[in-house]
């Protein structure tokens, strides 16, 4: 788990900002890339609030832990978005790209059956682009501002997921 994690501590570190870890768990790709870029301000953003106390308690200085969602958070705050097993990948980059500025970027864990073609098409729609693919990361950089419509509301994107 911890080797799988700081796979992506190589791209995070090619962008500038604060990091947030979106849907952050058990702290699985945050606090290990914080600890690894401990000059970084990382986010450990997490609805449950059991999770969120574990998070608390594992915590490195420069994490700090957020109770929401990613719909709720303020747009455009980050410089990199990172989620690991979050959602089927089209709905993460829908979460995950409105909270990062252009310039930055999206990395995502995914699997081997991902529709990298469609999370490519949802990226478009939310001021993205596929930017690479390698060993079960996904980059989307972050292009352009978000649109207007976008974060959806709470659960629209699971239950309405963008083509």
């Amino acid at each position: 788990m911890l080797e799988d994690s700081l796979r992506g501590v190589e791209i995070v570190s090619r962008f500038e900002g604060a990091i947030v870890d979106v849907g952050s768990g058990a702290g699985v790709p945050g606090i290990p890339l914080a600890v690894s870029l401990p000059e970084r301000d990382v986010t450990l953003l997490e609805a449950n609030g059991r999770k969120c106390d574990f998070l608390r308690e594992w915590a490195p200085p420069n994490a700090r832990v957020v109770r929401g969602r990613a719909e709720e958070q303020e747009t455009e705050a980050f410089g990199v978005a990172v989620a690991k097993a979050l959602a089927p990948p089209p709905v993460a980059a829908e979460w995950c790209l409105p909270l990062v500025r252009p310039g930055g970027a999206v990395v995502l864990w995914i699997g081997e059956t991902a529709d990298v073609e469609r999370v490519a098409r949802v990226a478009e729609q939310v001021g993205g682009e596929l930017s690479d693919e390698h060993e079960g990361l996904l980059v989307l950089r972050k292009v352009r501002h978000t649109p207007a419509g976008f974060p959806r509301r709470t659960g629209v994107a699971r239950k309405r997921p963008l083509r």
